[in-house]
């Protein structure tokens, strides 16, 4: 504990808090996800903690619930698209040649639409779900996850064992997993915390505009959304969901930019 900065220390409590609410949800909400328990946009209180919303229901249980559903989509993403990214990545640069340049220009060609306006096409055609939306956002995400992958991996495919893996006749495979992935996770375990960060911020813009978790599910975007309307009047809830997604934001922030001085510092780089 005495080698962790305060900036991490503070990105840890943080994140390590809202992962708890998510995983105990029920246990820690006082009311439904969409129960109707009082009136509309009812100020903080003893019995709501945090009011109510446009519709009466408990803002609090609706943070904590929605706090889940994000994290959940928001996670399942970003695993999804360091897989698939990274193995594609790590496959372009150990194969070279045309398997490269295919992969290469085919991630290029996905890069070049606005991946907001791609998956709104997307999910505009499809049934909006969780699962499609974890698929799709994880998806489109890899993307970024291969430019990183491909670009550690192709400085470490010309390292002295690397070669002598190849001159013994190992399969690429054992290549990949066993002499690149090792030496290729510092980088890529703080990309993830960046990864996770702009899958939240883009699951919650997904709800805001309407094609992302459909009512009655909570989520951090979709609350906003639902509450937008009461800014005008001074009512603040939908600024409460707004602050838990930037706290969390800057959270796992910290967190990665923790870990990325601590693993290069190890490996003799900045400290």
């Amino acid at each position: 504990m005495k080698n962790i900065p305060i900036s991490a220390l503070i990105g840890l409590f943080f994140t390590g808090l809202y992962f708890l609410m998510a995983v105990f949800a029920p246990l820690l909400a006082p009311y439904g996800m969409a129960e109707i328990v009082g009136g509309v946009w009812e100020p903080s209180s003893d019995q709501f903690l945090l009011g109510t919303d446009s519709i009466g229901r408990d803002l609090l249980s609706r943070m904590i619930y929605g706090g889940r559903t994000t994290i959940f989509i928001a996670t399942m993403a970003t695993i999804i698209s360091f897989v698939t990214g990274s193995i594609f990545g790590f496959l372009a640069a150990v194969s070279g040649g045309w398997v490269d340049q295919v992969l290469s220009r085919f991630v290029d060609l996905i890069m070049s639409i606005p991946t907001l306006i791609f998956a709104l096409v997307v999910l505009s055609v499809m049934p909006v779900t969780v699962p499609v939306l974890i698929l799709v956002m994880g998806l489109l995400d890899s993307t970024r996850v291969f430019r990183l992958a491909r670009a550690v991996a192709v400085d470490i495919t010309v390292m002295d064992y690397v070669e002598a893996a190849r001159l013994r006749g190992e399969k690429i495979a054992w290549i990949i997993f066993r002499e690149i992935l090792p030496n290729a996770l510092s980088p890529l375990v703080a990309e993830m915390g960046l990864r996770f960060i702009f899958a939240v911020l883009f699951v919650s813009t997904l709800s805001f505009l309407g094609l992302g978790v459909q009512p009655p599910e909570a989520d951090w975007g979709g609350i906003v959304k639902e509450n937008k309307e009461g800014i005008v009047y001074g009512i603040p809830a939908a600024l409460i969901p707004a602050f838990a997604i930037a706290t969390l934001a800057i959270s796992v922030n910290l967190v990665a930019d923790w870990v990325l001085n601590r693993t290069t510092s190890l490996k003799g780089g900045r400290g």
